[in-house]
């Protein structure tokens, strides 16, 4: 059974321990038999709130609980704001969050100037609050989110949350926030440094695919899922359980067990993107490369597939845009999708999985440009004395198209 296959278990609230103001069935009786046992206990939520605010609800639901062993996404970020050495924030949230940070040293500011703009939450916050805010981060605030939840669990339905008012800074900004909550790392990074028990003895459980499933995953975690969210269709997404349960008492059914989970060498993606490669070769049989603005890095023409742009259309474009040549295509050297080389980081923090088409090309006209918006330099190199740094995925591209083989690649 799950309980005695772990040491250490990580709860998310909502829709776990509790709905509204009831627990759980079982919930109780559960956490009480896991205590009995030994068992590390520790309480996950996105909720901004105080810790004490959390123990007291949970203590008036007949759960034992402590504030060492709550972990909320207000402490993560007065942690966070306290370790970059940020003295003032604007907190967009209620009164909880601001003593929060300011039992970190950090002071709450109820508008401009401020070194931080943090999102929680507050019902009495409006659009003018909002628009003054986003004005600030343009500025070069730092902006923090606590959580993007967009709704958590209600009785009477899913209701508004933390999301919803990022969301909106995000519009109004142009600016995406660093966020402490699930699924990003640190709430599960707090969590697992106060454990005696390792991460591979501990067991995350949580309602939510999106968030509890798949933050524990990213931090290497084993995850149950308790609920009845549909599956995502690939076996690898992050976001699919070790395992299944109904309520917290299946901790203790010994018909229930989960898969193991292993952490790929890839970040999971937030979105997939369709994008083009060009391996072009002049009458010598020297290959384009170009040296990239955004991370230094020496490859082949390559980028996005725009909106109702065909790949071939795709690939002459970014060619003459990055380099200045005109191209043809000869033939299609391959299609790529494995995430092991396809999952790509921005220094913006953006997180891509791309699927490249990669075509041989010939010039055919244009002037060669040294430099430009996306490019530092450009040259033709013999294909056996290529320019270090590479991109991690280009010589493979490019011994694609010079293998002798009929049939393109698909790898």
């Amino acid at each position: 059974m799950l309980a005695a296959a772990f040491d250490a278990f990580l709860l998310d609230l909502d829709g776990v321990v509790y709905v509204g103001e009831a627990p759980t069935i079982g919930a109780p009786s559960a956490l009480r038999r896991l205590r009995r046992m030994g068992k590390e206990i520790r309480f996950l939520t996105n909720n901004p709130t105080g810790t004490d605010v959390i123990v007291k609800r949970l203590n008036a639901l007949d759960i034992e609980a402590h504030e060492a062993e709550v972990i909320t996404s207000g402490t993560v970020t007065a942690l966070f704001l306290a370790e970059h050495n940020v003295g003032s924030a604007w907190i967009l949230g209620q009164t909880s969050l601001k003593k929060t940070l300011q039992s970190r040293g950090v002071s709450p500011l109820s508008g401009p100037p401020c070194d931080a703009i943090v999102a929680g939450w507050d019902d009495g916050i409006t659009l003018g609050n909002i628009r003054e805010a986003a004005t600030v981060i343009r500025k070069g605030a730092l902006f923090v989110a606590t959580n993007e939840d967009r709704t958590y669990p209600d009785p009477q339905g899913p209701l508004a949350a933390v999301g919803t008012l990022v969301e909106a800074l995000i519009a109004a900004s142009g600016q995406r926030p660093l966020s402490m909550g699930k699924p990003q790392s640190p709430m599960f990074d707090l969590a697992l440094k106060n454990l005696k028990a390792g991460k591979h003895k501990t067991l995350m459980i949580g309602d939510t695919p999106e968030i509890d499933i798949l933050g524990a995953h990213r931090a290497g975690i084993q995850a149950v899922l308790m609920g009845e969210a549909p599956a995502f269709p690939h076996c690898g997404d992050f976001r699919n359980p070790d395992g299944r349960i109904s309520s917290l008492s299946d901790l203790f059914n010994p018909g229930i067990s989960v898969k193991k989970w292993d952490l790929p060498s890839y970040q999971w993606p937030e979105r997939v993107e369709a994008g083009v490669a060009a391996v072009v070769l002049d009458d010598d049989g020297n290959v384009l490369l170009m040296r990239r603005s955004d991370n230094g890095l020496w490859g082949i023409p390559s980028g996005h597939v725009e909106p109702t742009e065909t790949v071939k259309a795709a690939v002459i474009r970014e060619i003459r845009e990055e380099t200045g040549l005109e191209t043809e295509i000869e033939r299609l050297v391959g299609i790529y999708s494995d995430p092991r080389s396809q999952v790509i980081t921005y220094p913006d923090h953006r997180i891509r999985h791309f699927i490249t088409t990669c075509f041989l090309c010939h010039p055919c006209g244009g002037t060669l440009q040294s430099c430009g918006p996306e490019t530092l330099d450009t040259a033709f190199f013999p294909t056996e004395a290529l320019p270090e740094p590479m991109m991690t995925m280009h010589p493979r591209w490019l011994a694609d198209a010079l293998a002798q083989v009929k049939e393109p690649f698909i790898r």
